[in-house]
């Protein structure tokens, strides 16, 4: 329940009445929405809190039915552990990306981190997961099964390679990557040996996606943490120098006072680092 008033909040969503009620035998909630209803998220929310609900919000910005649908037929009553990537074009499509020029965000090994910043300084940067889909979903876990028209939020598969969960981050990354723009930003960890690892999603899906001249740069934020392994200095970085497109200049720089910038709105994004 916190995270469903959590996520309302975040979205300045006006919920003007919540009540219990009693439907299908069991208790559920009804959201009767003002303003504007991030409705994938309601809707799943509402789905996971009780089953027999139906739709569950109204909305100003999306068609709320299409973009569950598109959610929904990805892995509804299909094997879990047989969900392609392609799966999710059609929600990719019913949600895309806005491009953010200068503000867009990847990182690599340093989700707390880079999530922490984010959240207090949304004005200087935003992550896959502080969109609309992103914000969402993270977390959070669903599959269905052969033979049921259910969407299902335990015992689902994790450890095979097309499971819904994964198949929707590699598709986002990809589309979020696709509509980047201006100065990019990344921030990787110090605190690995390999900061910038081959087998990562960045590295094997959204640094391929950046394409010059829409994307004017890259520039790498690299966490020094006490004890850091690695700095801009370290050999992996030249492989991410190589993998950039044409035309895309890189730069990097060692940080360490990260939690300082992002708990002081007055120091300007562009003199964080």
């Amino acid at each position: 329940m916190f995270h469903l008033f959590q996520s309302l909040s975040r979205f300045h969503i006006s919920v003007s009445n919540l009540h219990l009620c009693k439907l299908c035998g069991a208790s559920c909630f009804t959201l009767i929405v003002r303003v504007l209803c991030q409705c994938i998220l309601l809707c799943f929310l509402c789905l996971v809190m009780s089953p027999c609900f139906p739709f569950c919000c109204y909305s100003l910005v999306y068609d709320c039915q299409r973009l569950w649908g598109a959610f929904e037929q990805a892995y509804v009553n299909k094997d879990p552990c047989n969900i392609p990537v392609q799966a999710y074009d059609p929600l990719i499509a019913a949600a895309p990306f806005k491009p953010q020029c200068n503000k867009m965000m990847f990182w690599s090994k340093t989700k707390v981190v880079v999530h922490g910043f984010t959240e207090k300084r949304k004005d200087c940067f935003v992550t896959l997961e502080d969109t609309v889909l992103g914000y969402a979903l993270n977390g959070l876990t669903w599959c269905g099964k052969k033979g049921s028209n259910g969407t299902f939020t335990t015992a689902c598969p994790r450890n095979c390679e097309n499971n819904p969960v994964d198949s929707f981050w590699i598709r986002a990354s990809a589309a979020y990557a696709d509509v980047a723009c201006g100065d990019v930003t990344a921030m990787l960890s110090g605190s690995t040996t390999t900061p910038f690892d081959p087998t990562s999603t960045f590295a094997k899906v959204e640094v391929t996606r950046f394409k010059a001249p829409k994307v004017r740069s890259l520039n790498v934020v690299m966490v020094i943490q006490k004890n850091a392994k690695s700095n801009c200095k370290n050999a992996s970085l030249q492989k991410l120098k190589k993998a950039l497109h044409t035309g895309i200049t890189y730069s990097c720089k060692d940080v360490s006072r990260i939690q300082e910038c992002g708990s002081k709105p007055q120091i300007a994004c562009k003199t964080c680092w």
